[in-house]
C-alpha cells in the first residue's frame, strides 16, 4: 500500500491515470485488511475449536426416565450448539450412565475416574444439573478466562443466618463463606482436580451423611482455610436472562409440566402426627394446603373424631418412628384398596406421605406428578445420603419435606420392609429398604427439609417456579410461609376439590 501510495505522488501522467492507480491503491487496501480479518477469525475460531474441544462436561443424572430423558436431550442440545459455532465438540458424560456410583451426586467420587480418562486433554470439567441451559460460546471465555489455574468457579451462594442443613457451620458470620448454586452449574479446572484427587488418596473421609452437596464439597475444597475458595462469577446465573445485555454462560431452567396436570382423585396424602401436637400443627395443616385435596388421612397414636385421626396402633416415640411410618404405609395401602373398590375402578396412583409440620403447595405437586409415570417403582423427595462416598451406602429421601410414593411400589414396601426397631430412623431404613429391592429413590430440588431461611436467597430464586414444601414451625410463622409460598397457586384447584377426609 505504501508503495503505491508513493508512486501515486511522482505521476505526471494525465488525471485519469491517476484515477486509476487511485482505484487500484484504495482496492488494494481493502484486500490487505480484508485478508487480516480473514487470518484473525480464523485464529479466533482455531481458539474457540481448542477451548469447546478441551472442555469435559458431567451432566449430573438419574436412572428414572423422565431424569434420564432430561439429561440426554441436554447433551444433544450441547453438541447441537456446539456444531453450529465449531469443529469441535466437548465430552459430554451422562453420569448415571459413565460413572454409575450411588455417590455421584456428591461429586468426589467422580474425580478419580474423570482423571484416569481426561487428565492429559482437558482444561477442567464443568458440572452440570439436567435442568441447567449451557451457552457454549460464552462459557468458552470461562474456560480461557481460568485455563492454566488452581480454580473453582460458579456463582457463589452464602447462608444468610446459621443454618440447620449446614450443621450451623460458620455461625458467627454465615456471610463469609461461599459454596456454589448447583442448578447454575459449576467448574473445576484440571488443576485443582489433581489437588483434590491427591488429597482423596491420602485423607479419609470424616463425614458419613451427605445433605447439602454443593456445601460439603465447597468446605472440602476449601480445607479449613488450606484449600481453595470458589471464586465467584457473573456468567453463572441463578435465573434464565431476561434480556441480551445479560450475559448468562449457564442458567437453570425454570420447572414446566409435563402435561395437564395430575388429577386430585388420583393422590392420596398421609399426615403423619401425634396426640401432642393435634391442637397446634394439625390446625395449620388444616387450615392451609388440607382444603386444597380430595383424599387425606391424619395418622396418630390416638384417635380424635373431631380432626379426625386415626389411630394406627403404634406408641409414638421422640425419635425414628420406623415402625410407625411403614404401620402407616400399610394402612394407606388398604385404604387405597378399599376407596378403590367402593368407588369402582383404580384411580389413586400416588400417596404422598408428609409430617405435620410440612408446609406445602397441593397445586405444585400435582404439577410434579405430571412428569412422572406412575406404572413405575418411584419414591420422589429430597435426596440425603449415608456412607455413599463408597459403593456400599445408599441414598434416601429425607421425610421432612415429604416423600410421594408410587402406588405400584406400595405392596412391595409393606410386604419387605421390616423395621430394625421402632426408633430406627424411618426415611433412612426406607431408603436402605428401596436398595435391597433394586429401586433408586428420585431427587427434586423442589422439596426442602428445612424453613425458607435456611436456604440461600440464590437458591431459592432458581427453583421458586414449583416450590413443593419447605418443613418446621421452629421460630417462623408456617401460615405466612404457606400464604407467600403457595396459597396463590393452590387457590387455582378450589374449583376441582371434593374434599374427603377419610
Amino acid at each position: 500500500m505504501i508503495r503505491c501510495l508513493i508512486q501515486l505522488s511522482k505521476m505526471t501522467v494525465k488525471m485519469s491515470r491517476s484515477k486509476i492507480l487511485i482505484l487500484f491503491c484504495v482496492s488494494f487496501y481493502f484486500l490487505e485488511i480484508g485478508i487480516a480479518d480473514v487470518l484473525k477469525n480464523d485464529e479466533e475460531q482455531q481458539l474457540l475449536d481448542e477451548r469447546i474441544r478441551s472442555l469435559v462436561i458431567v451432566i449430573i443424572s438419574q436412572s428414572n426416565s423422565y431424569h434420564h430423558v432430561k439429561a440426554m436431550k441436554l447433551r444433544e442440545e450441547i453438541y447441537e450448539h456446539a456444531d453450529k459455532i465449531s469443529q469441535a465438540r466437548p465430552v459430554v458424560h451422562i453420569s448415571h450412565l459413565d460413572f454409575p456410583h450411588v455417590g455421584a451426586w456428591t461429586f468426589l467420587p467422580l474425580i478419580s475416574p474423570l482423571l484416569e480418562v481426561h487428565q492429559t486433554k482437558a482444561t477442567g470439567v464443568l458440572f452440570l444439573q439436567d435442568h441447567t441451559v449451557l451457552d457454549l460460546r460464552r462459557f468458552a471465555d470461562v474456560v480461557a478466562k481460568y485455563q492454566h489455574q488452581v480454580r473453582f468457579v460458579g456463582y457463589a451462594l452464602h447462608d444468610n443466618e446459621a443454618s440447620i442443613i449446614h450443621h450451623f457451620a460458620f455461625y458467627e458470620d454465615p456471610t463469609r463463606f461461599k459454596y456454589p448454586n448447583l442448578a447454575s452449574g459449576f467448574y473445576m479446572t484440571t488443576e485443582l482436580l489433581l489437588k483434590l484427587n491427591d488429597r482423596l488418596n491420602q485423607e479419609s473421609i470424616k463425614t458419613d451423611f451427605n445433605i447439602d452437596p454443593a456445601h460439603e464439597l465447597a468446605l472440602f475444597i476449601w480445607n479449613e482455610g488450606n484449600g481453595t475458595e470458589l471464586t465467584h462469577d457473573d456468567t453463572f446465573c441463578t435465573t434464565p436472562p431476561t434480556g441480551p445485555a445479560i450475559e448468562c454462560a449457564t442458567y437453570p431452567q425454570a420447572f414446566k409440566p409435563c402435561s395437564p396436570a395430575v388429577d386430585l382423585e388420583e393422590v392420596y396424602f398421609a399426615v403423619k402426627t401425634c396426640k401432642k401436637f393435634h391442637a397446634d400443627r394439625l390446625r395449620v395443616v388444616r387450615s392451609t394446603w388440607a382444603p386444597h385435596v380430595q383424599h387425606i388421612r391424619y395418622f396418630s397414636d390416638h384417635a380424635d373424631r373431631t380432626i379426625p385421626t386415626v389411630n394406627i396402633g403404634i406408641p409414638n416415640t421422640d425419635v425414628g418412628h420406623c415402625e410407625k411410618t411403614f404401620a402407616i404405609l400399610r394402612y394407606a395401602l388398604n385404604d387405597i384398596n378399599t376407596i378403590e373398590t367402593q368407588n369402582g375402578g383404580d384411580k389413586i396412583k400416588w400417596l404422598v406421605l408428609v409430617d405435620d409440620d410440612t408446609i406445602l403447595s397441593v397445586s405444585h405437586v400435582m404439577n410434579l406428578l405430571t412428569c412422572y409415570n406412575p406404572e413405575e417403582s418411584i419414591v420422589l423427595g429430597e435426596r440425603y445420603g449415608y456412607g455413599v462416598r463408597t459403593h456400599k451406602g445408599y441414598n434416601y429421601i429425607t421425610g421432612g419435606g415429604g416423600t410421594i410414593i408410587s402406588r405400584r411400589l406400595l405392596p412391595s414396601l409393606a410386604t419387605h420392609c421390616l423395621c430394625p426397631s421402632a426408633r430406627t430412623p424411618d426415611d433412612m431404613y426406607l431408603g436402605f429398604c428401596l436398595r435391597e429391592l433394586g429401586t433408586e429413590i428420585v431427587h427434586s430440588p423442589l422439596f426442602h427439609q428445612a424453613r425458607p431461611n435456611d436456604y440461600s436467597k440464590g437458591y431459592l430464586k432458581s427453583h421458586e417456579t414449583n416450590t413443593v414444601s419447605f418443613h418446621k414451625h421452629w421460630m417462623v410463622d408456617p401460615i405466612k410461609i404457606y400464604k407467600t409460598w403457595f396459597e396463590k397457586a393452590d387457590l387455582l384447584l378450589e374449583s376441582r376439590v371434593e374434599h374427603q377426609e377419610l
